[in-house]
């Protein structure tokens, strides 16, 4: 008599890290979000293993859904519904941020977190964006376009920077969702959704 076996099928569920970046909270007493509630907010949508990063709307998470911009506008309607008022995300996994971190066109190890940001844009900014602005008046202060991001290199800080006026501008980012962050934070959200 031969005996048959059958195995039960599993399903492997693959999970990813992703970094969510809020736009413009936690300044100047505008559009609160205390970083407990974004972590509360977060489990409650069913992410595992949440952390954030700073006040100024970075979270870390996992999840095995595979579509970052359903998750971030879901996340978007839980900050409104939870809130009151709508804060832009971004959502990003963990390989496209090593990529934007390994496709800096500065060199990133030589400078100081505040002279290096990234702009993080909802959509790919065409080149037609750019065309108004003359490169040159702005030197030494310089910027790169890069797979949806705009790299910008600002040795006095961002603060004091006229290209961070300039590219902030509608005739930049009309249309886009978009959202700065320092190299320093750009490199531990790399480190955070490694993990």
């Amino acid at each position: 008599m031969t005996k048959t076996v059958t195995k039960a099928k599993t399903t492997k569920t693959t999970t990813r890290r992703y970094a969510a970046l809020l736009r413009g909270i936690n300044v100047g007493g505008n559009k609160k979000v205390p970083m407990a509630e974004l972590r509360a907010l977060l489990d409650g949508l069913g992410h595992g293993d949440v952390q954030t990063y700073l006040q100024s709307g970075n979270a870390v998470f996992s999840s095995a859904r595979q579509d970052p911009s359903a998750l971030a506008r879901e996340l978007e309607a839980a900050i409104e519904g939870h809130f009151g008022f709508r804060v832009a995300c971004l959502v990003l996994d963990g390989a496209y941020l090593r990529a934007v971190a390994e496709a800096c066109p500065f060199p990133a190890a030589e400078l100081e977190g505040k002279q290096l940001h990234v702009t993080f844009c909802s959509a790919q900014p065409g080149p037609e964006r750019f065309a108004a602005l003359d490169e040159a008046a702005y030197l030494p202060e310089e910027y790169r376009i890069g797979e949806r991001v705009i790299y910008l290199h600002v040795p006095e800080g961002l603060g004091r920077s006229k290209l961070a006026e300039a590219l902030a501008k509608p005739a930049v980012v009309k249309g886009l969702d978009v959202t700065t962050r320092n190299w320093n934070t750009v490199a531990k959200l790399v480190e955070m959704t490694s993990a």
